[in-house]
C-alpha cells in the first residue's frame, strides 16, 4: 500500500516492575533520518531501536521519544564519586579560609554537585529492558503506519484521478495528432497560391509544396512521444494500484502467524514496511513532463498548446501530493 511520510504513533509496554510508553512522530524527508531521544542510561537500546525503524520505515524524518513511568529498582544504579565530592570539599575550605567567611558545607550541597552522584548502568539486565523497549517502539510504529497508511490511501485515490485526467488529455491529443499535417498543408497551400498569384511563380510551386509538407510532417510526429507518455501512465497505474508491494506482503502473512516475537522486534523485517515508491513516482513524472514539454514544441498547434498546459497542471499537482509519499 502506499503510505504518507506524515504520521503519529504512541505505544506502550507494561509489565509488574517495569514500564515504557514509546512516541513516533514522521514528516516527508528526501532520505531516512531517525532521531531518539531516551534516557541516558537506556542508550544502550538505541541501536537497536534505530534498526527496527529502519526495517518499518523506508524514509522520512523520524522523531522517536522514550520514556520509562516505572523503573526496576535493578534498573537503577547511582554511583557515586567520591574524589569529585572531596575536591568541591577542599574548595570550599579554600574560599572560607580566602574570603574570610562562614558556612555550613552540607551534604544536602555537595551531593547537588555536578558529577557527584551519577546515574549508572551496573547491574541493569540490559537485554531484558532493550526487549521492553523495542514491544514499546513496535507498538507504536504500527499505530503509526496505521495513520500513514490511512493518508496515503486518499493522496492515491486523489493522483490516481489526476492520472486519468491526463491520459483523457493524451487521448484526445492522439486522435487530434493525424490532422496536424492536414491542416498545416492546407495552409501552406494557401500560402502558396497566394504567393503565386503575386510573383507569377507557378513553376516549381507545387514540388516546393509537397517538400514543405513533407518536411512539417517529420518535424510535427509526435507518435513516438505519445507512446511514451501512455507507457508512463501505465507504470504509474501499476504502482498505485500495487502500492509499491512486492513478495514481502506473502512474508508478512507468514510472519503474522508468530506474534509472540514481536516483543524483540524479529518479525518486523517485512511487517509493514512498504517499498519506497516516491522517488520512482517521481522519476516518472519527470520523463512525463520532458515528453509533454517535446510534445507543446513539435506540435505547432494552438489546440494541443492548450491541452499540454492543462497536461502539465496535472503533473505538477501530482508531483506536489508525491512530496509526502514514502
Amino acid at each position: 500500500m502506499i503510505r504518507s511520510m506524515t504520521g503519529f504513533g504512541r505505544g506502550q509496554y507494561a509489565e509488574d516492575t517495569r514500564a515504557v510508553t514509546a512516541e513516533v512522530r514522521s514528516v516527508n524527508h528526501r532520505y531516512s533520518e531517525i532521531s531518539v531521544r531516551m534516557p541516558r542510561r537506556y542508550a544502550f537500546a538505541e541501536d537497536a531501536v534505530r534498526r527496527l525503524v529502519r526495517e518499518r520505515m523506508a524514509r522520512g524524518k523520524v522523531d522517536v521519544t522514550i520514556n520509562m513511568a516505572a523503573e526496576d529498582e535493578a534498573d537503577v544504579c547511582v554511583n557515586v564519586n567520591l574524589a569529585a565530592a572531596r575536591q568541591y570539599f577542599k574548595g570550599f575550605r579554600e574560599l572560607q579560609k580566602a574570603l574570610d567567611v562562614t558556612g555550613e558545607i552540607s551534604l544536602e550541597l555537595l551531593a547537588g554537585l555536578p558529577d557527584v552522584l551519577k546515574p549508572g548502568v551496573e547491574g541493569i539486565d540490559e537485554s531484558a529492558v532493550t526487549a521492553a523497549i523495542l514491544s514499546a517502539v513496535s507498538a507504536a510504529l504500527t499505530d503509526l503506519n496505521e495513520m500513514r497508511a490511512a493518508e496515503g490511501a486518499k493522496l492515491a485515490e486523489d493522483m490516481d484521478g489526476r492520472i486519468r485526467a491526463i491520459e483523457r488529455i493524451v487521448a484526445e491529443i492522439s486522435t487530434r495528432a493525424p490532422l496536424l499535417t492536414a491542416i498545416y498543408a492546407e495552409k501552406l497551400k494557401m500560402r502558396i497560391e497566394e504567393l503565386v498569384e503575386k510573383a507569377d511563380l507557378a513553376e516549381g510551386a507545387e514540388e516546393r509544396f509537397a517538400l514543405e509538407a513533407a518536411i512539417f510532417a517529420d518535424k510535427s510526429n509526435i507518435t513516438e512521444e505519445l507512446v511514451r507518455l501512455e507507457s508512463h501512465l501505465a507504470q504509474m497505474h501499476g504502482i498505485l494500484g500495487s502500492g509499491g508491494s512486492n513478495d514481502g506482503d506473502n512474508k508478512n502473512n507468514k510472519n503474522n502467524k508468530d506474534n509472540r516475537n514481536d516483543r524483540n522486534g524479529k518479525n518486523d523485517r517485512n511487517k509493514e514496511r512498504a517499498e519506497p515508491i516516491g522517488k520512482k513516482m517521481d522519476f516518472l513524472l519527470q520523463e512525463m513532463n520532458r515528453e509533454a514539454n517535446t510534445i507543446g514544441s513539435k506540435a505547432n498547434d494552438l489546440a494541443i498548446t492548450k491541452q499540454m498546459v492543462e497536461l502539465k497542471s496535472e503533473i505538477e499537482k501530482i508531483r506536489e501530493q508525491i512530496q509526502n509519499i514514502e
